[in-house]
């Protein structure tokens, strides 16, 4: 009964505030949504810095009269590094066979290279770290028998900017989330006001606090829970909508900010819960003031 109790009187303060209720949930829908936004967008972040991260490597150029002592030397060396992930050697006819591939539409470059001997041997170079990649690279210039080290030089550069952007985003969903939390707070808390003689009178004829403040809590609760799952639908529409937008799109670079299905349910999750505990804890706080009478 007491249970019943406490649904029946919570919709009924729901039905009762229409107008009061629709400004809480649309608070409480635009605050988590903008929250949960810049929580996926962090998170499409991370996963370009992860790509990036595995996306470049150190390639070092043998001389054409390299010898076979000079290669295995940068070969031995290679595999006493234990900041590598992995390294490898490629033969004239592999690079031969590359060069082909990757200038087929350059026939001047292709002329340079006419036969596989003109190809240089090379040894294909993956850090563990990205950071790494200029030390690395810098380690192997000058040893004998190497031509050239190439590697991106703008990694320290690139890894920097986005160290910022998901300083940046992380500051920022957590000041939308703070937001969303005073704002749900101050909503209930007006809700609440607009009944204070209610809650007085019920003080008055011998109800306890908690049995006063449950339905209040309840009714927090719901309106915390239905705002976070509509900011979820949302989310969720809008993450589909610009997926798929990135991977229609011409920029290569664009198509690394990607998140998946299990990162947007993670973050429904995390908004529903919030919302939910937010409300029933702004509810019992906010009706804790007119309990003394």
């Amino acid at each position: 009964m007491r249970i019943g109790y406490i649904l029946r009187e919570s919709l009924t303060n729901l039905r009762r505030n229409v107008l009061m209720t629709v400004a809480s949930l649309l608070t409480v829908t635009l605050s988590l949504a903008l929250a949960g936004a810049a929580l996926l967008f962090r998170s499409s972040v991370d996963n370009a810095t992860v790509q990036f991260r595995g996306g470049f490597e150190i390639t070092v150029f043998m001389q054409p009269e390299a010898t076979k002592a000079q290669v295995d030397a940068i070969g031995r060396e290679l595999k006493a590094m234990p900041e590598l992930a992995r390294y490898r050697f490629v033969s004239k006819e592999e690079a031969f066979a590359d060069i082909q591939r990757l200038y087929r539409n350059s026939p001047e470059i292709l002329d340079s290279y006419p036969d596989a001997k003109y190809a240089p041997e090379q040894w294909r170079v993956k850090p563990r770290d990205a950071a790494d990649i200029e030390a690395i690279g810098k380690r192997f210039k000058k040893r004998a028998g190497v031509y050239e080290v190439s590697f991106a030089r703008s990694i320290k550069t690139i890894l920097t900017v986005t160290g910022w952007i998901q300083n940046v985003i992380l500051i920022v969903a957590g000041a939308l989330l703070v937001s969303a939390i005073v704002l749900i707070l101050n909503t209930i808390r007006m809700a609440i006001f607009s009944r204070r003689r209610e809650v007085a009178v019920m003080k008055l004829v011998g109800a306890t606090n908690g049995f006063i403040r449950l339905p209040f809590m309840v009714e927090g609760m719901l309106q915390g829970a239905i705002g976070a799952l509509v900011s979820f639908g949302i989310l969720a529409a809008g993450t589909s909508a610009a997926q798929s937008a990135i991977r229609n799109s011409n920029v290569g670079l664009l198509k690394q900010f990607s998140v998946t299905g299990s990162e947007v349910v993670t973050t429904g999750i995390i908004l529903v819960v919030i919302g939910t505990a937010v409300g029933a804890i702004g509810s019992a706080l906010a009706v804790s003031r007119f309990l003394d009478v």
